[in-house]
């Protein structure tokens, strides 16, 4: 026989039945992460999109606890562990305030969020430009300056130095330990393959594979080694351009196991790989089903298809990207595969970061090798349909392509020495081909001294044409060593360890005494060039004029009203003797020239001797 409760029996037993309930639903509530982690006052747009995750978290309210701050929205997705947050931020002050989850009138979680103050002209920073030289590097394989970050418990791939593919151990500190080799040899910016967590099992060396857009890889160093890496790159005077991708994240990105909603990826019944055919995109006649394969296919098995389309995740790409420019003080961006994702949404991208950033510079990777269809892509273009993509500067694959070819065939109408006249010719179909990023190789295709047969004149030749002609020159490291790509022309050799970088090689190229007498050679030429280029404003900013090539030999002139130099390429197997009346628009103010790469003078101009497979660089004088 049950006995009877009395009165305060009841009421006790009525009050715990109501505690533990609520206990229970606090206890399935919680935060595992807000993106952006903190933010700033002081933008011109004054709203914020905070991503909030965990538990349950949808099935709360919210409330801010600071009279600056106010809630214009919260929406929830499919997913109820997500819940996104747009809070106004224009009268907000800097500080930490709370954010308080509630359910009913019971706090189940408080989150303290902070608003920092932006540094003193910060809207105001300068991007690179043509008057900059760009290094491009991949950290994994340029130089380990910290052994202890090699292989991070929990993460999934460790240091393989025997796979050419696997991860070798470069990292941050390896950058800065050689910041000076770098300024020395005259360049003024680096590119910096992506250093963001990419937490595969394999392949994760490269960086192109993003699993969490707020990290940068342990393996690399941590948030404050990049910020002291920009530091101390800003204090030798030079510049950071960051790599980014925004097509596709990595197969071993956090939300990928838990997404907000089914739409935030392209997905397709099957594994969908995207042609790579950008030309789909810019061409007018192009099927619906080529265009919708090319946009939204797969780059790779690994490599999920982000939806841009999606409004929470386009903000949150949009933010992502000023978060790092504030917050790491950065200098350009380079968009990784740019022409991919949705043509709108990377516009309003583009737009975003130069309302808050006006004299910022960001370049796309475009490869197409047509100079009408990588104009399309350059901001203010007169395209036909309107577009206007909001993207100041695209890499030059057309003038790449031709820098191929060029020193290795015959000269013919339009072979040899031709092809770079015929591809700047085509400059109309720019609106800035001053902020054409130019290259002769790159990371992902073979390095350019085994293109051209390890012949260190033609080299030379490129690098020189490169490194005068317009546009904002980009090496690839190691050029200045003539690093080789081997037998094995994949990508892992493409990107092969600098030797010097490791503290067990034999060779350390970062020294003259560790370098070969061709590699000092080539190392001495690029010195040369670039730290004339550095003060050469004619070059940066001067207008260019070129002749039509006769006899494989390529004249043209960069000038200003202050200063003119000539350049004149010989591509022949042959010494030439070039006669120079035809060049008289130039030349008849001018009676003798000063020898760049020698430092020598040059007594007369109305002749000169052109070396086999050769650039002479020529500053004029009166």
């Amino acid at each position: 026989m049950t006995p009877i409760l009395n009165r305060s029996m009841r009421r006790i037993l009525i009050l715990f039945l109501m505690i533990i309930p609520a206990f229970l639903h606090a206890q399935e509530t919680g935060i595992e992460r807000i993106e952006p982690p903190f933010w700033w006052t002081g933008f011109k747009n004054n709203r914020i999109q905070l991503m909030v995750y965990g538990k349950n978290i949808a099935s709360t309210q919210v409330k801010i606890d600071n009279v600056g701050v106010s809630v214009i929205k919260t929406e929830k997705v499919t997913n109820p562990n997500y819940l996104f947050i747009t809070l106004d931020i224009a009268t907000a002050r800097p500080g930490k305030f709370n954010i308080i989850f509630l359910k009913g009138k019971e706090k189940t979680v408080t989150y303290s969020y902070e608003l920092k103050a932006r540094k003193p002209g910060s809207s105001a920073r300068k991007g690179f430009n043509p008057s900059d030289v760009i290094y491009l590097l991949m950290p994994d394989r340029f130089a380990n300056g910290d052994t202890t970050n090699d292989n991070v418990p929990g993460m999934a791939e460790s240091v393989n130095r025997k796979f050419t593919d696997g991860r070798h151990g470069g990292d941050i500190r390896g950058i800065v330990q050689h910041l000076d080799y770098l300024r020395d040899l005259g360049i003024t910016t680096l590119w910096i393959t992506p250093l963001l967590e990419n937490d595969q099992p394999i392949y994760s060396y490269h960086g192109y594979s993003t699993t969490d857009y707020y990290k940068i890889d342990p393996r690399f160093g941590n948030n404050q080694d990049y910020i002291d890496l920009a530091e101390v790159i800003h204090h030798r005077g030079m510049k950071m351009i960051m790599d980014m991708i925004f097509n596709h994240c990595g197969s071993g990105h956090w939300w990928m196991k838990d997404l907000p909603s089914p739409d935030w990826i392209n997905e397709w019944p099957e594994f969908t790989r995207t042609s790579y055919r950008a030309g789909t995109v810019t061409d007018p006649y192009a099927s619906k089903h080529d265009s919708t394969i090319y946009v939204k296919g797969w780059f790779d098995k690994t490599m999920p298809d982000l939806n841009q389309h999606n409004p929470f995740l386009m903000t949150y790409l949009i933010q992502n990207s000023i978060w790092w420019v504030e917050y790491a003080g950065l200098d350009g961006i380079r968009q990784d595969t740019y022409a991919y994702p949705f043509k709108d949404m990377m516009a309003e991208w583009g737009k975003a970061i130069l309302t808050e950033y006006p004299d910022f510079n960001i370049v796309g990777e475009c490869w197409v090798n047509y100079p009408a269809t990588l104009a399309y892509w350059q901001k203010d273009s007169r395209n036909r349909d309107g577009y206007d993509s909001w993207l100041p500067a695209v890499f030059d694959f057309p003038l790449y392509d031709a820098l191929q070819k060029c020193f290795n065939e015959p000269e013919g109408w339009n072979t040899g020495i031709m092809r770079l006249y015929e591809i700047l010719s085509q400059d109309f179909s720019y609106s800035n081909p001053s902020n054409l990023v130019t290259f002769a190789d790159n990371h992902d295709v073979n390095r350019y001294f085994d293109t051209q047969g390890e012949d260190i004149r033609k080299m030379k030749m490129a690098m020189a044409f490169v490194l005068t002609a317009r546009g904002i020159p980009q090496i690839f490291y190691g050029t200045e060593i003539l690093l080789t790509t081997g037998d094995d022309k994949g990508h892992g050799n493409i990107r092969k360890d600098f030797p010097g970088g490791w503290y067990d090689n034999a060779q350390n190229a970062f020294t003259s005494a560790g370098r070969t007498p061709i590699e000092n050679d080539m190392f001495s030429y690029l010195k040369t060039l670039l730290n004339w280029r550095k003060t050469k404003e004619v070059i940066h900013t001067g207008k260019f004029r070129h002749f039509i090539p006769s006899d494989g030999i390529y004249t043209y002139f960069r000038y200003s009203a202050k200063e003119t130099v000539m350049v004149v390429m010989n591509n022949n197997d042959t010494e030439k003797t070039l006669e120079t009346s035809r060049f008289n628009e130039f030349l008849k103010d001018f009676s003798t020239g000063w020898d760049v790469i020698t430092g020598k003078p040059v007594a007369k101009l109305t002749r000169l001797t052109l070396p086999a497979k050769s650039t002479l660089i020529l500053e004029l004088k009166q």
